[in-house]
């Protein structure tokens, strides 16, 4: 079996460009509710464009976390047309436009 980090890495990667997953979301993609387990595996993740880790947000649709800073995962949201609404200084993902239910992985 995978480590961990490296099945968390399978489910971002399958984000498409424009949309989000929370970091419990993806979790429950893994069959556990690690969720802090799964934002520790994308600070650990080799970075983009191999592992798009700013498409992960938390579930109330708030950035946290990303290498290049919070501001940098906002623009490269944006860049991809993620709405995000303005109620705080970060903004926060609009999940009736943004948000990815439906992720696949392969047995």
């Amino acid at each position: 079996m995978k480590p961990f980090h490296e099945r968390v890495w399978e489910v971002i990667r399958t984000i498409p460009a424009g949309r989000v997953m929370t970091y419990g979301g993806i979790a429950r993609r893994l069959g556990t509710r690690a969720h802090r387990a799964v934002g520790a595996a994308c600070g650990r993740s080799p970075g983009m464009p191999a592992v798009p880790c700013h498409r992960v947000v938390d579930s109330r649709g708030l950035l946290h976390g990303f290498s290049g800073g919070i501001e940098a995962k906002r623009v490269l949201l944006e860049k991809e047309g993620v709405v995000l609404k303005k109620r705080t200084a970060k903004g926060r993902v609009d999940y009736q436009v943004a948000d990815f239910a439906s992720v696949s992985l392969d047995p």
